[in-house]
């Protein structure tokens, strides 16, 4: 598990105490906090409520997946096959390569946004997966994966979906988080990374927050 990890991003980024950007990260301190809290709020909860580690673990390895990060997936795999469900996690890596698709897409409400509206797989899981991940862990990932390609077509028969495999109310707002919140460490931790990737180029604080602000911004990551 990562409760001896201080800083994930860091972690996954590779970042080294001292480095150059450990330093970019240290000017944003309270943003860079604000990530590690949200992390654990999300994945170590001190009160948890009906939705247990091994959907949180499992939710994230499948987001991670689909985002084609293998670290971020291995990282949030392991913890999940330390949780002691190693067919669940292979369930997981193979719902991952079948949901694997090119995005976004889906419709927006007829308007101005419809000339880009563009056609797309509705994600279902496999059937023998089905009931290995149970009918609650099935509908999670269905819901996860309209939310990372086709965010656009979420609609109250999805949440719907999620109610009847019983997610309650509280529940669902607590996984819609997990996936807004593993977007955005994923994007920071490419961006990281790709930045790493230069260290070879020598490059000023002053360039690489400034490359670092474009690469967020662009959506690349």
């Amino acid at each position: 598990m990562s409760t001896i990890i201080s800083d994930v991003i860091d972690h996954l980024a590779g970042i080294q105490p001292g480095s150059s950007l450990d330093t970019l990260r240290d000017q944003r301190r309270q943003a860079r906090e604000n990530a590690q809290k949200s992390f654990q709020a999300l994945f170590e909860p001190e009160f948890p409520g009906n939705v247990t580690a091994i959907e949180r673990y499992a939710v994230a390895t499948f987001v991670a997946g689909l985002h084609r990060q293998p670290h971020v997936t291995a990282f949030y795999a392991a913890s999940l096959q330390d949780l002691g469900h190693p067919r669940l996690t292979d369930a997981i890596k193979a719902e991952i390569a079948r949901g694997s698709v090119e995005g976004p897409y889906g419709r927006y409400p007829q308007g101005p946004l419809t000339v880009e509206d563009k056609e797309g797989p509705v994600y279902k899981v496999s059937a023998d997966n089905r009931e290995s991940l149970g009918q609650r862990l099935a509908a999670a990932l269905e819901h996860a994966h309209l939310l990372v390609f086709h965010p656009r077509d979420a609609s109250p028969a999805a949440l719907q979906k999620l109610l009847d495999a019983g997610w309650s109310t509280t529940d669902i707002v607590t996984l819609s988080q997990l996936v807004a919140f593993l977007s955005f460490q994923i994007r920071v931790v490419a961006g990281l990374r790709a930045l790493a990737g230069s260290s070879a180029i020598e490059t000023t604080d002053a360039e690489y927050t400034q490359i670092f602000t474009g690469v967020l911004a662009s959506g690349a990551v």
